[in-house]
């Protein structure tokens, strides 16, 4: 199933967070708990895991951009 994984919210003032590296690569294989990317906010930073297994199909954001709290940063392919 294809799905779109959002900027998370980390705490409760988080209005964005920077994206600073991708650790999949689209194609790429992942399984649940494996880092996707790396990110920052203005305290503190963070590495996303991979909530599910899957493929990584393609990256919406750019290393370095600023992201909203709940804009899509990209898209995967979850294992059934």
């Amino acid at each position: 199933m294809k799905v779109a994984l959002k900027m998370p919210r980390i705490g409760m003032n988080m209005e964005e967070g920077t994206l600073v590296t991708w650790r999949v690569q689209p194609g790429e294989a992942f399984k649940e708990g494996d880092i996707l990317y790396e990110m920052e906010t203005e305290k503190v930073a963070y590495e996303y895991e991979a909530p599910c297994g899957g493929t990584m199909l393609e990256h919406l954001v750019e290393e370095g951009a600023d992201v909203p709290v709940g804009d899509n940063v990209c898209r995967i392919d979850k294992a059934d």
